[in-house]
């Protein structure tokens, strides 16, 4: 069905422009920060092989449907799905999923920003030369001293809360669009340097064979060694389960930012084939981001499995023992940040779309009035690594950090993502869903249909149980 509503704020000049977009709201510190270390923790190449069917069976269906509602309600999500639950004569209830994903991109943020601004930092010390012979001990010691200082973390917690909202307060052909047309290319441009340079001073033949030679005897078998000696392995799901986790998360599915992003989208382009681009775009920064990464933690023969301080205290020894190392360390937060903020202007433009067309406010006193009670929120984040992170400030046994990251990532995400697959799939009629994906009745279509209204939905629930500890 053709479009039949309009966007106030404008549209993408053309497709590529919101593939760019997109692809920018998905490249975040998830597929720079998070893949590698997750990657490197459950056995490398099996485990991308199992994570890139997950992508197809979760991502790209899920993704498909929140670009189609986007684009058919034209609106913020919250007036989107007003209009849609109007249209398709469905439960008032259904009103109630715009709001979960604006208000789960609210709050994503408000802690986003925190860690971004982790990343800002580490751009100025990396180029000052602080990595420069650094051991372990020197490293943590300077991670620590970050975590440990209020006025500092929130000096760059402020500073990217200003960068993010300065760029959405332009609109967006003259804000969001020409950051995203900058910064992507930048971005992968960036990635490809650092990939050159990891093949130059790094183990390149040995951190390729980790990522993309297969053992899934590596991935779904768990050995320990018993005290007589004999090796026991027995059969883990637990890669599987994290694979799916990370294959819905790193979309930037039901948070809002595609769906309002797929409000701008022209309506003469193609949604599955955009999907399809987007997807493989963010697998592939994931997978250079690997590339860049892995071969030097093998060559300065640091553990590819160190977890989340893979990034921030792993890395830093690496740069600061090879060649060039302080600029390429450099480059590689400046990378970083642009990943985060390419994210964080996609988390906060769903709330300012929505008072712009329910307040008629200007777009900056709209980003004013969501990016600064973010940033209030994000003091508590700022706090829950120093001030606050004492048992006295936790709720439910959590640091404020903790908290908003476990409600969000845990029940709000996986939420919102289900509750789109059984809209589009489900509430939705076939007519309408197949005439904005303009795929007609044939193989493709039907596949997407099927993969939404039964597969998807049932593997985002297992995602859902997985992380509230039920399996």
């Amino acid at each position: 069905m053709p479009d039949i509503r309009g966007s106030i704020h404008g549209q993408w000049s053309s497709r590529f422009v919101f593939i760019l977009a997109a692809v920018g709201s998905a490249v975040g510190l998830g597929n720079i920060w998070k893949f590698p270390y997750i990657t490197g923790e459950n056995g490398g190449g099996a485990f991308v092989v199992v994570y890139l069917i997950c992508i197809a069976l979760i991502g790209v269906p899920i993704m498909m449907a929140e670009i189609l509602i986007g684009r058919r309600g034209r609106q913020s999500p919250i007036n989107t799905m007003h209009a849609l639950v109007a249209d398709e004569k469905a439960h008032p209830a259904w009103r109630w999923l715009g709001w979960l994903g604006v208000l789960t991109g609210f709050l994503i943020l408000s802690y986003y920003s925190v860690i971004a601004g982790w990343a800002l930092a580490y751009v100025f010390r990396a180029g000052a030369g602080l990595f420069a012979g650094a051991n372990a001990e020197s490293v943590s010691t300077l991670f620590g001293a970050l975590l440990d200082s209020p006025e500092s973390m929130l000096a760059w917690h402020t500073i990217f809360m200003v960068m993010t909202m300065a760029v959405v307060a332009r609109g967006v052909r003259s804000g969001l669009e020409r950051a995203v047309t900058i910064l992507m290319p930048a971005l992968f441009a960036l990635l490809v340097v650092l990939v050159l340079y990891a093949l130059y001073a790094g183990d390149f033949a040995r951190g390729a064979a980790f990522l993309f030679n297969p053992d899934f005897d590596k991935v779904f078998q768990h050995c320990e060694l018993l005290e007589s000696g004999v090796k026991s392995c027995r059969f883990s799901g637990e890669p599987l389960l994290i694979a799916l986790g990370h294959a819905f998360f790193t979309l930037s599915l039901g948070m809002g930012a595609i769906m309002v992003y797929g409000s701008y989208m022209p309506g003469n382009a193609s949604i599955a084939r955009a999907t399809l681009t987007i997807v493989a775009a963010d697998t592939a920064a994931a997978l250079l981001a690997g590339l860049a990464i892995f071969p030097i933690v093998f060559a300065n023969g640091l553990e590819p499995a160190s977890g989340p301080g893979l990034i921030f205290q792993t890395l830093p020894i690496a740069f600061g023992a090879m060649p060039g190392g302080q600029v390429f360390g450099t480059l590689f937060f400046v990378l970083l940040v642009f990943a985060a903020w390419t994210s964080a202007i996609s988390l906060i433009e769903p709330a300012v779309a929505w008072l712009v067309e329910n307040r008629g406010m200007a777009r900056v006193p709209a980003a004013l009035a969501v990016g600064a009670p973010a940033w209030v929120l994000g003091v508590g984040s700022v706090l829950s690594f120093n001030l606050w992170s004492g048992e006295s400030f936790q709720f439910f046994g959590k640091t404020w950090f903790d908290l908003v990251d476990y409600l969000t990532a845990n029940i709000l995400l996986p939420l919102g993502g289900l509750l789109i697959a059984l809209f589009a799939g489900w509430v939705m009629s076939r007519a309408a869903s197949r005439g904005e994906l303009r795929m007609g009745d044939g193989v493709g279509y039907r596949t997407w249909r099927f993969l939404v209204r039964y597969v998807s939905p049932w593997l985002v629930v297992i995602v859902f149980l997985n992380a509230i500890g039920l399996i």
